[in-house]
């Protein structure tokens, strides 16, 4: 397989300083490697992706030096692909439909218990009000989740992938650390879009994706992940989790943090050198 990595933004608001440097770091590894450099532009959730933030992405990052394939893949053009692998965990019977909003989540959850995760990758971890509802009840109104339970029992080993970046090494994934540390996770939501999770590990096989670039903040949902590819079929990449840009007090940067959105700091008189460098990346020639 050629090397293959992707930078695979939403367009819900500006590019900051960390979407900047997971993009450089994709885009550097795929040239050192004589590879493929892909974006990708995940607006599934079309309540808040705007044709103005897309053309903004497109901007920002030709201005910051990387270049990419074309034609670029935007996930509201093949929900197709997402149904027809849904359908494949329905075969399974692996789904259930769930009509519980999140408050009802929050109290199901009741007073944590000491030494039970309460948080996973996916959010709260889902008590399993639903899980007794099969497929013949769903209404349009419900959200579908993975029965992990039944899932991890298709697993005839623990599941394997492999880290380059932070902490790398071979990992391995346990059906007991998907039952406590990640639980029923939504693959569908309650108004008929695809869940980040389905949707990512769906385009990842479809564009060859081999090595899959991005921040420590989404390394905990790699064990999702590789199991879905498990479930569908699909082969795994490897996983390469960077650091996190942050602010000065600390702080993770979010789309909502305009002074480190990176059309601020061209408005401001930056130049691309300028953030390349700060980010540790090489000036333009």
């Amino acid at each position: 397989m050629t090397f293959t990595t992707r930078f695979a933004p939403s367009p819900t608001g500006p590019l900051h300083l960390g979407h900047a440097y997971s993009a450089l770091v994709a885009h550097q590894m795929a040239a050192e490697a004589g590879g493929r450099f892909l974006l990708r532009i995940e607006d599934t959730d079309q309540s808040r992706a705007r044709a103005q933030w897309e053309k903004l992405i497109f901007d920002d990052l030709a201005w910051l030096g990387p270049r990419w394939e074309t034609p670029v893949r935007r996930q509201s053009e093949h929900l197709a692909s997402y149904s027809n692998a849904l359908a494949i965990i329905e075969k399974k019977k692996l789904i259930y439909p769930c009509n519980c909003r999140r408050a009802d989540i929050e109290a199901a959850a009741g007073a944590p218990q000491e030494g039970v995760a309460q948080f996973g990758p996916d959010g709260r971890i889902y008590s399993g009000t639903c899980r007794h509802r099969t497929m013949r009840d769903a209404g349009a109104e419900d959200a579908l989740r993975l029965n992990m339970q039944l899932a991890t029992e298709t697993l005839a080993a623990p599941l394997l992938y492999h880290e380059t970046g932070l902490n790398s090494g071979a990992k391995k994934i346990t059906a007991e650390a998907l039952l406590s540390q990640v639980g029923d996770v939504v693959l569908q939501r309650r108004n008929g879009q695809t869940a980040y999770h389905l949707a990512v590990v769906v385009d990842d096989a479809i564009q060859g994706v081999s090595d899959v670039v991005r921040g420590a903040d989404l390394a905990e949902a790699t064990q999702i992940h590789v199991l879905l590819q498990s479930l569908l079929g699909l082969p795994t990449p490897r996983y390469h989790h960077h650091k996190l840009i942050r602010d000065s007090a600390g702080k993770r940067l979010a789309k909502r943090d305009d002074a480190t959105a990176i059309s601020t700091l061209r408005s401001q008189g930056q130049s691309a050198n300028d953030i390349r460098r700060s980010l540790g990346f090489k000036p333009l020639e």
